[in-house]
């Protein structure tokens, strides 16, 4: 037996569990944890941030990176309410950390004292934080930890990875118990079901039967890591693949199998061969409205001609929105590699019926790809983001991370950015949240010290989070934050001008009110002011290099870009709010379903 405190059994099963950080913020409700990290911190380091929010951003981003959850910790009250955004991102991006926040004292409970939340509950913090959480514990008592980290850590990897919630009050920190610890870690559990074995029949012979087949892997296959075993069996059967726009980098976005993102921002490939196809095996997706082109029929998809075969770790999200003809409860993973197996087994290779289809299919890629390019070289001021991306493109080297935060430049990402050469994107989809690219490369960088990070980020959302690079320059975070400057939040704004007229924007552009002049923050200038390099780039032959110096200087830096805002973008899907309907895309030149 061991004498502990509740702070060091909090810590010890985080340390025995491999977890090297706590990321967060101080506050006095949670000066107790901090002590007791303070004496492991040669085996478990703390990030402080300036904002809660960043602090779960980052261990979100962590998690993408490397696989291995971090926890965050805040203090009662407005510090931990401040968090519920990045976890809630992280819920529903499927992205696993451990949210501990500290609480009031037992002892004070109902009394209403400092930060308390008790107007329906004492302490009432866990309500808060129920819909943004795979679970969430409370701990009244320190003997009450050890099994709870142990069920914390274990439901936050289990099935679809997400974020758990311990909430600690101030006293239970402290106080000290007889803690039992066996000799070693206990092993972190792991589920990965696999497909009902006639279900994995069934698929393989539709798919061997289809004149028009198609995979879309969805954000699932980057989640269980099967980016490889997507490839294997689309090379495998020679079927054509597409991706939700989550889902995008699956894999390498040049192989001659990858027609690219499907739905609103997503390309004319991946659209047309959506709705195109016959059979069509969906891997890891909850056909949400911006990968589908909001449900509307024959724009992504027309389930009417087409037979559908769903896998997907969680039954509440298979024939949600699509009922399948073949439903796998499965982690993607598990399910690709009983294919494989199966096609092996039975010798089925290539499908000869499809090549004419991939063909049409490699076409459409060509098309789209021909469009994009008649304006990737305008030499326009401001930079029309065509050009924009074909710089990113450029400058971004082989093996980078990069991170993408929410607002107009998030189209052009989706649809432009190359995950190739061994890239990897990262975006904030279920929840879109601005913030993530922001406040994420700073969980990047540290999940991935030797590898360049790129933030693409708006101008507004850069706004809400600067303080991000402070902490970089505070802990020597080599990242380049590309801020497309456009003078306002352009995506809502078009929105707004979609529905409701050209004449009806209002509080969506950053202009003075007295004068209407656009009002633009020198971001380059900010950045400087933390103590980061600063660029500001303006001619379009210019940004590419202003990254490159940016990346070779290994410092934080802010890239402050001037960008068009009144560009149209080419679109291939289109989105509802009902019952308003969207804009029909405007490049469609191949509108038959067959």
């Amino acid at each position: 037996m061991n004498q502990e405190n509740g702070a060091e059994i909090i810590v010890e099963a985080l340390i025995e569990r491999g977890v090297p950080y706590l990321f967060g913020l101080c506050g006095h409700g949670i000066v107790g944890l901090m002590d007791a990290a303070f004496d492991r911190a040669n085996r478990i380091e703390m990030v402080s941030v300036h904002n809660e929010q960043v602090a779960g951003f980052m261990a979100d981003a962590y998690y993408r990176v490397t696989g291995q959850p971090v926890a965050t910790f805040t203090s009662c009250g407005p510090g931990s309410v401040n968090i519920q955004m990045a976890v809630a991102t992280a819920l529903h991006d499927s992205s696993a950390m451990l949210a501990i926040t500290g609480n009031v004292p037992t002892d004070q409970f109902n009394r209403m004292p400092f930060q308390e939340l008790g107007q329906h509950f004492q302490a009432d913090f866990v309500t808060a934080m129920r819909p943004y959480v795979k679970r969430s514990f409370q701990a009244p008592r320190a003997d009450m930890l050890p099994a709870i980290m142990d069920q914390a850590q274990d439901v936050m990897v289990a099935g679809r990875p997400g974020p758990v919630h311990l909430d600690v009050p101030f006293n239970v920190f402290t106080e000290t118990v007889d803690v039992e610890r066996a000799d070693g870690a206990a092993p972190a559990a792991t589920f990965r079901p696999q497909a009902d074995s006639e279900a994995v029949e069934r698929a393989l012979e539709l798919l061997a039967s289809a004149e028009r087949p198609l995979i879309l892997a969805g954000y699932g296959c980057q989640v269980a890591g099967a980016g490889e075993a997507v490839r294997a069996l689309a090379e495998k059967l020679n079927i054509p693949v597409a991706t939700t726009p989550q889902g995008k980098g699956a894999f390498d976005e040049n192989h001659p199998l990858m027609l690219g993102p499907t739905g609103r921002d997503g390309v004319y490939a991946g659209n047309r061969a959506a709705r195109g196809c016959d059979v069509l095996l969906a891997l890891g997706t909850r056909f949400g409205d911006r990968s589908t082109s909001a449900w509307e029929p024959g724009i992504t998809h027309d389930f009417s001609a087409q037979k559908l075969i769903h896998v997907e770790i969680d039954p509440d999200r298979i024939g949600r929105n699509y009922r399948p003809d073949i439903a796998m409860a499965a982690d993607v993973g598990a399910a690709l590699a009983q294919l494989l197996k199966a096609a092996g087994e039975k010798g089925i290779g290539p499908l000869q019926k499809a090549e004419a289809w991939l063909k049409r299919a490699q076409g459409w890629r060509g098309d789209w790809r021909a469009a994009i390019a008649e304006t990737a070289g305008c030499d326009d001021e401001p930079i029309h983001p065509d050009r924009a991306m074909a710089e990113i493109n450029r400058a971004v080297p082989d093996g980078a991370l990069v991170l993408s935060d929410i607002g107009s430049h998030h189209s052009w990402m989706v649809q432009q950015f190359e995950v190739t050469k061994g890239r990897r994107l990262f975006q904030s989809g279920g929840f879109a949240t601005m913030g993530f690219g922001v406040c994420g490369a700073l969980g990047a960088q540290i999940a991935a010290p030797d590898k360049p990070v790129v933030a693409v980020v708006g101008d507004g959302g850069f706004l809400m989070h600067a303080s991000a690079v402070a902490t970089a320059v505070e802990y020597d975070l080599p990242i380049v934050w590309v801020v497309w400057n456009n003078g306002g939040y352009v995506s809502i704004r078009d929105i707004q001008k979609g529905y409701f007229g050209a004449e009806r924007t209002c509080a969506t552009m950053f202009r003075s009110q007295r004068s209407g002049a656009p009002v633009s923050s020198d971001f380059a200038m900010l950045g400087k002011s933390m103590g980061a390099e600063g660029y500001r780039v303006t001619r379009p032959a210019d940004l590419s290099e202003a990254i490159s110096a940016a990346l070779a200087a290994r410092r934080p830096a802010v890239i402050d870009v001037r960008m068009e805002a009144n560009a149209v973008r080419r679109t291939a899907g289109g989105w509802n709010l009902s019952p308003l309907k969207g804009a029909p895309p405007n490049y469609d030149p191949d509108p038959h379903l067959a």
